[in-house]
């Protein structure tokens, strides 16, 4: 999460010009009868919302005004959909807001880092799994979210590190070299964090999944068993 003193007055145009109609798309998108009228739905989206509240609290604030947390966004897009887990996003930012992290000034150039960049991240990784129609349940634990969290922590952090360099407001200390391994640090835990919850999801709660095809991944093993069976 970077701090508004980081950025320009362009910078911060630029994010919103951005964001602003990506919230609109996913405000289109969004299945307002089906969440209106399903209270499961809306309990997801509410406790997702206190979740990634918790989940950036939870992070470390540099006097430079940059701040590490994760992201957990992965989980939430495999949970709600992408465009349910943008407006999940955007209210955990307002709710962070109302605390002061961050200042709404920053709020379009960190909604683009934290909640549009991985939520794009999870659902093309999830798009590209669904073409191949796998059966093994691994397959979608893995490449749908376990590697794409990894991929989204190493991106965010990349894009950040740009952002923050072409602003040219933080004088970069001359451990510099180290930026890759302090990426490396946090990817693990961000895939971690990500995996462990839709493991457990896919376990106790697989309908609560929106990305999460039952039919296919829980019924694989009976048609192979039926199969040979016949032979």
């Amino acid at each position: 999460m970077i701090a508004s003193m980081l950025l320009t007055e362009f910078s911060l145009w630029i994010g919103w010009l951005l964001y602003a109609p990506l919230l609109l798309i996913a405000i289109w998108k969004t299945p307002w009868v089906e969440l209106f009228s399903d209270s499961r739905r809306q309990h997801l989206l509410f406790g997702t919302v206190i979740v990634l509240c918790a989940l950036w609290l939870l992070r470390r604030d540099f006097p430079s005004g940059i701040s590490v947390h994760f992201i957990g966004m992965t989980a939430v897009t495999l949970l709600l959909g992408w465009p349910l887990a943008v407006l999940s996003g955007l209210f955990a930012q307002l709710v962070l807001v109302a605390f002061g992290k961050p200042e709404l000034l920053a709020l379009g150039v960190n909604g683009l880092l934290l909640v549009i960049v991985p939520v794009a991240i999870t659902e093309l990784a999830a798009r590209w799994v669904e073409r191949f129609r796998p059966e093994n349940l691994f397959v979608y634990i893995f490449c749908s979210c376990f590697f794409p969290a990894a991929l989204t922590a190493a991106v965010c952090a990349a894009l950040g590190f740009l952002v923050i360099l072409s602003n040219g407001l933080f004088d970069f200390p001359p451990w510099l070299e180290d930026f890759y391994a302090l990426v490396i640090m946090v990817v693990f835990p961000e895939a971690f964090i990500n995996g462990t919850a839709i493991s457990a999801l896919v376990v106790y709660q697989p309908e609560w999944l929106e990305t999460f095809n039952r039919s296919r991944y829980f019924q694989a093993p009976w048609k192979e068993q039926n199969s040979d069976n016949k032979r």
